[in-house]
């Protein structure tokens, strides 16, 4: 102990540089007393919200009659601790959207996007906020899937012959034609050299199949969408049910964005798209849906920070949510850039790449409106502790002003959560991983349930100010 004291006493806390590199020792204080660990408390934020019953509830069949997805009903939350923050420039929009969700519970549909960073992946937080809003305003199924999936995900199972490719507008290999669409991933099948020299075309082929470990409304689906653009050359689809052939076809070769429809009188239970062709085209997607209501798409991208939003060809990303017909952008960004902050003007840095994304949405789709999900609390490892990223609680404050500034709705995923420090107790109920960044799925389901009220509650405010009822 008398050892240790030596270099404590002569290196300063903040180090010293030797040799180029940074050397740091204990202080004197910290060789007598460890620092310790904090935890918030957060019992009334686990007991608080209630999500054992999430699947409960009418049962779909399946038989498509023009009205499969209608909703249960039930109450919706009136208010809540951690709201929406809508303010005078998005409520018009937020307006709208409402009026759309309440004609989508009366039988007609509409789309949700939830966009976001590895905090969504595998459909973590939007499986459980699906579930919640198809029983509430009606609709079914996963909504879109891209044409490769690549995560590990519980809201369907999907299969793809050897030589499919995937590529994505947010991470390597990326295409230099931008076609990515609405799901910002695409894929194409590499060409067999061998066969395309005797003019034979290549095959390659996607299964897709509901999942048992998806939420009861997203495995059921009555329509079946396969989204392609980017087709030069003759290319045959089959489409096999059970190994059974139910559908021969050709994709439109004229090069433009199209869509092969499918539609079921059940649930189909193991579906097989066979493509032919000396040239692929690419593939943006499936969509496995309903005949009405809101279909809520999970759009992961791993790794973003919300900058490759407005990286896929701009007319082919607006034409796909046309023919989705979406009302909400939800986005829920940030985690990926907090750890690299050094100082404020980095925040405010990023924070206006990001405004200027939202800009871009909003000019494609202008009739949608836009909620931003800021990011949760996250711990560094600092002296053998875990605290919050000091420039964290600053990034949330500025991503609530640019979205009080720019009319998109903001709703605090890091207040909800407990605020600063609250990661640690997270992590120590099993709700956050070791890695002090990700949910684990119960504490995707907690999180994922005070956004839902946060959204009920906003929902009937608007009901009561209408004077309107369901």
């Amino acid at each position: 102990m008398s050892l240790l004291c030596i270099p404590s006493a002569f290196i300063p806390a903040e180090g010293v540089k030797w040799m180029g590199i940074n050397w740091r020792f204990l202080p004197l204080e910290r060789i007598w007393v460890a620092k310790k660990q904090s935890k918030k408390n957060i019992e009334k934020i686990v007991s608080a919200v209630d999500t054992t019953n999430i699947n409960d509830g009418l049962k779909h069949n399946g038989q498509s009659t023009g009205q499969t997805g209608l909703p249960e009903g039930g109450s919706l939350a009136s208010e809540t601790g951690n709201p929406l923050y809508i303010s005078s420039s998005a409520a018009a929009k937020m307006n709208r959207f409402f009026a759309a969700l309440q004609s989508a519970a009366k039988g007609n549909k509409i789309s949700i996007f939830h966009y976001g960073d590895s905090q969504i992946e595998g459909d973590r937080m939007t499986g459980y906020i699906r579930q919640r809003i198809q029983q509430q305003f009606g609709g079914i199924g996963p909504g879109f899937i891209p044409a490769l999936n690549v995560y590990s995900t519980m809201s369907f199972k999907q299969k793809v012959s050897p030589n499919m490719k995937r590529y994505t507008a947010f991470w390597p290999p990326k295409m230099g034609s931008r076609r990515y669409g609405a799901l910002l991933s695409a894929a194409t099948f590499a060409i067999d050299s061998a066969r395309s020299q005797q003019q034979l075309p290549t095959e390659a082929w996607v299964e897709i199949a509901p999942s048992a470990a998806a939420f009861a409304r997203a495995r059921t689906y009555s329509h079946v969408k396969c989204f392609y653009n980017s087709c030069y050359k003759s290319c045959a689809v089959k489409v096999y049910e059970n190994d059974k052939l139910i559908h021969e076809d050709s994709l439109v070769d004229d090069g433009g964005a199209h869509v092969l429809p499918l539609s079921f009188d059940h649930t189909p239970n193991k579906l097989r798209f066979v493509f032919s062709s000396t040239k692929s085209p690419v593939f943006t997607g499936f969509s496995l849906e309903g005949d009405v209501g809101v279909q809520v798409h999970n759009v992961a991208m791993r790794g973003s920070s919300g900058h490759d939003l407005s990286s896929s060809d701009a007319g082919l990303f607006a034409q796909m949510h046309q023919n989705a017909n979406t009302k909400l952008f939800v986005l829920q960004f940030g985690g990926n850039s907090v750890h690299t902050f050094k100082d404020s003007s980095n925040v405010r840095g990023y924070i206006g790449a990001l405004k200027n994304r939202i800009l871009y949405i909003q000019k494609l789709v202008p009739d949608a409106a836009i909620i931003l999900i800021g990011p949760s609390d996250m711990s560094r490892l600092n002296d053998g502790i875990f605290e919050t990223y000091p420039l964290l609680p600053y990034t949330v404050e500025r991503m609530q002003k640019m979205c009080t500034e720019n009319g998109v709705a903001f709703w605090n995923l890091y207040a909800a959560m407990g605020g600063y420090n609250s990661m640690p107790a997270w992590v120590s109920q099993g709700l956050a991983g070791s890695d002090y960044v990700h949910f684990s799925p119960q504490g995707a389901s907690i999180a994922s349930q005070y956004f839902y009220e946060a959204f009920g509650a906003a929902y009937t405010d608007w009901l009561a100010k209408k004077g309107g009822n369901e």
